[in-house]
């Protein structure tokens, strides 16, 4: 396994360690549910340095994104950043993503941790009919850069008191080069928890400067470490798709309900798989991911069936846990049609039981 630079930090706090992406992780310290509403309620700090970040620059940069990835990337601009993922080319999805614009020519992408040598194989097999060299105009920056996710109702108040600039009126999905613990960074306002805050990427080098930095501008607040397992209720809360859980290179964007990030305008031209989801969309779904809340008593779990009223299958759960900000079992998954519409009632199959769940809207948290 993988370490990050801050896995020394972890250990010595106490954090039950496990592997997650091929990296020892944080699993969680004081608890889920303690730390979950950390961040809920006021700061938390996520070790996410197993993210990986490419490079893509040039005057070619943008139709090579344009054409891999599903949303209309010249509508970000410098300081700007966007929700995407790229089509496997089949009708599945490779990755979702995020697209930082650093200047006209360089944007700077974030992917998944588990995907980093998949995303990097894509982007290369797509590289050179765009004129892009892989290890140039295209770069594999994921083994350099460290992120830590500072979430919460009061992480961009602290994070001000180490920043120069003006941190508290960035506006959802933007970023500044600037320095944080007089550190060079990049702040970004993409968050992955419903509950406000910034991610700052820096070099590896400076990683701990940066951890020591927080954790002091922190104190008063009692700012905490938090691991992977609330990170992930906080975004089931959200109703924030996790990939190889919620979508896969089975499932189409459009039946992963992203039919948001993808983009059929012509500023946008083509794509991968653009005529498939086209032609998805003039058809109609007969599956679709939907959230849903649970009416009887029960905590649905990756992998369960989903029926209908006649215990028949109709779908399987993706996503499931006991909100712990919501105090019901929530969950995501896939439901053929026409269950997958918002107040309709489905069956979760539980120990051979069918538990009443109710399709909502999301998210499952109002804040």
């Amino acid at each position: 396994m993988k370490d990050t630079a801050y896995t020394k930090k972890h250990i010595a706090l106490g954090a039950k360690m496990g592997p997650f992406a091929g990296y020892n992780m944080p699993i969680e310290y004081t608890g889920i549910k303690d730390e979950h509403f950390a961040v809920r309620n006021n700061a938390g700090v996520f070790d996410v340095s197993h993210m990986g970040e490419f490079l893509v620059k040039g005057p070619k940069a943008l139709k090579f994104l344009q054409y891999i990835t599903t949303n209309d990337v010249s509508a970000i601009y410098p300081g700007k950043a966007q929700y995407t993922c790229f089509p496997n080319g089949k009708g599945g999805i490779v990755d979702d993503l995020i697209i930082y614009r650093l200047d006209e020519e360089t944007y700077f992408l974030v992917v998944n941790a588990a995907n980093v040598e998949k995303d990097w194989k894509h982007c290369c097999e797509y590289a050179p009919d765009f004129g892009l060299t892989p290890g140039d105009e295209l770069y594999n920056a994921s083994d350099e850069i460290s992120q830590l996710a500072i979430q919460g109702p009061n992480a961009l108040k602290i994070i001000q008191r180490i920043c120069p600039d003006n941190i508290m009126e960035m506006p959802f999905y933007s970023f500044k080069k600037t320095t944080v613990g007089g550190v060079n960074a990049i702040l970004a306002t993409t968050g992955y928890t419903g509950s406000g805050g910034c991610e700052v990427y820096v070099y590896n080098g400076e990683a701990n400067k940066l951890w020591d930095a927080v954790f002091e501008a922190g104190k008063p607040e009692g700012i905490k470490p938090i691991g992977l397992g609330a990170r992930d209720t906080l975004r089931l809360e959200m109703g924030y798709c996790l990939y190889g859980n919620d979508m896969d290179e089975t499932t189409s964007p459009l039946e992963a309900g992203l039919g948001w990030i993808t983009k059929f305008n012509d500023s946008k031209g083509d794509f991968i798989d653009r005529d498939y989801m086209l032609k998805q969309r003039a058809d109609g779904l007969t599956k679709r991911l939907c959230g849903f809340v649970m009416l009887d008593r029960g905590i649905p779990r990756h992998e369960y069936e989903i029926c209908d009223e006649n215990g028949e299958n109709i779908g399987y759960v993706t996503s499931g846990n006991m909100g712990p900000s919501v105090g019901k079992g929530i969950g995501l998954g896939y439901v053929a049609a026409p269950k997958f519409k918002a107040g309709n009632i489905i069956y979760i199959k539980i120990r051979e039981k069918l538990l009443k769940a109710e399709v909502v809207k999301l998210p499952f948290y109002k804040g």
